[in-house]
């Protein structure tokens, strides 16, 4: 069960990849709260995007060859990421807002399933 969840994680970094790639104008407006961090950068959303396609794939690389390795550096840039927007959070005064709803859901959770989905997989050498 732990490498379907950590196939689909990496599929949903593979695609908000493609979206930011793709249509960064309409990932910075629709996605909340990221307007409120700063002025449209297409530079620095193109960056993210190459990371969360690094992210993605090394995840579903890593679960297709079984392989540990990848598997937790495709997991590390969301633990990261959830870890830096905790931080925002805390800097805006850990308001329940909208902002931080979509923090939870799209950013803490993925990145902490993937890491227990990881250590759950791989503990005892397990690969299939």
């Amino acid at each position: 069960m732990w490498k379907y969840l950590l196939f689909v994680i990496g599929i949903w970094h593979l695609g908000t990849a493609i979206y930011m790639w793709f249509a960064p104008q309409l990932w910075y407006v629709q996605t909340p709260g990221v307007a409120m961090m700063g002025p449209f950068n297409l530079h620095f959303i193109r960056d993210i995007a190459l990371v969360f396609a690094l992210s993605g794939a090394a995840m579903v690389l890593g679960v297709i060859r079984g392989n540990p390795t990848a598997v937790w550096f495709g997991a590390g840039w969301p633990a990261l990421h959830a870890v830096f927007h905790i931080w925002i959070w805390t800097a805006r005064g850990v308001p329940l807002d909208q902002v931080a709803l979509v923090n939870l859901i799209g950013i803490q959770l993925p990145a902490l399933l993937a890491l227990t989905a990881a250590l759950s997989h791989f503990r005892k050498g397990e690969t299939s």
